[in-house]
Formats: structure tokens, C-alpha cells, sequence
């Protein structure tokens, strides 16, 4: 397993509007860092932390690492400082 890396604090917080919000929202991630982006479309609700290493939960249970993102809706990820 690949070593977390934290994404930005700005980018944290709109994953936070989005839980507190309870609006579906599309997430596009990477599986594997070499693997070609995947899309999922659920509600965020809850984000974590488990052996130092940032989570999100979706509604139907889905968990997915912070550091797979690439995207959530349209504001993707490499913007964010």
C-alpha cells in the first residue's frame, strides 16, 4: 500500500460542504495510481480518519482514500493548494 499523501485543507472543506449539504455529488478517482480514473455518484456522509489516513464514507457504505480523488463534481483536485 502506497504512502498517504494529505490533500489540501481547501479541498477537505469541500468535501465537508458536501457532507454537510447531503447532496449527491460524482466522484472521479484512481483505484491505482496507475489505473485510468474511475467515476462514482453517491451522498458523502462521514469523513475519517483510520491509521492516520484520511477517509470518506458514501451513504451505501463505499470508503475511499482522500489521496485516490482526482475530482469531485467539477473541482478537481491539482487546483488546490
Amino acid at each position: 500500500m502506497k504512502i498517504y499523501q494529505p490533500i489540501s485543507c481547501s479541498f477537505y472543506d469541500e468535501l465537508e460542504a458536501r457532507a454537510t449539504t447531503r447532496q449527491p455529488c460524482t466522484l472521479t478517482y484512481r483505484p491505482e495510481p496507475d489505473m485510468p480514473p474511475s467515476t462514482y455518484k453517491n451522498i458523502i456522509s462521514d469523513l475519517f480518519i483510520r491509521n492516520k489516513v484520511e477517509y470518506l464514507r458514501l451513504q451505501d457504505g463505499f470508503e475511499l482514500r482522500l489521496d485516490a480523488l482526482v475530482a469531485v463534481d467539477d473541482k478537481e483536485l491539482r487546483n488546490y493548494c
